[in-house]
């Protein structure tokens, strides 16, 4: 309904807001905003945005039926660890070339990426793989085994059983 020149002004219609007031509640609307979604921001600052990884230092019971040369892979760990006559000894199955997780074989490990075939003591028998896989600190903690894969030790270094 619009209103024509000389008519009187009917008390139902709405007031015209001058640009001016318009402009000033539209910039208090946007800092309220940004205040709020700051805010929100700010109240998801205390709780950590990254997954927990497993210690790199872990405990693992070997099976009694473990027989000497064999492998045994903890379940979730990039580790083999070894039983024989001499000791416990433990390597890492992450290959050498490019970081793929190798797969024990009866006569070693071989990486399912590239093709390099590993020893049971970690050498490289067939490449591309640069060098050997790395040996693991074990130690003993009463009827079971601490390996932490942080610590290298040279290869052939065994815990006494």
């Amino acid at each position: 309904m619009t209103v024509k020149a000389g008519e009187p002004k009917s008390r139902l219609d709405p007031e015209p807001i001058a640009r001016r007031d318009f402009l000033g509640m539209s910039s208090l609307i946007a800092m309220a905003g940004t205040l709020l979604f700051s805010v929100l921001g700010m109240l998801r600052l205390p709780k950590a945005a990254v997954l927990s990884s497993p210690s790199k230092k872990f405990s693992v019971k070997l099976p009694e039926a473990l027989s000497a040369g064999e492998a045994f892979v903890p379940p979730g760990r990039a580790v083999a660890l070894f039983r024989d006559g001499e000791g416990v000894f433990a390597i890492s199955t992450i290959c050498t070339h490019l970081g793929c997780v190798v797969k024990p074989m009866p006569d070693g490990f071989e990486c399912p990426c590239h093709g390099s075939r590993f020893g049971v003591d970690g050498a490289v028998s067939r490449g591309p793989a640069p060098r050997a896989l790395d040996w693991l600190k074990v130690s003993s903690k009463g009827d079971s085994w601490v390996v932490d894969e942080e610590k290298k030790v040279p290869p052939g270094t065994k815990e006494k059983a």
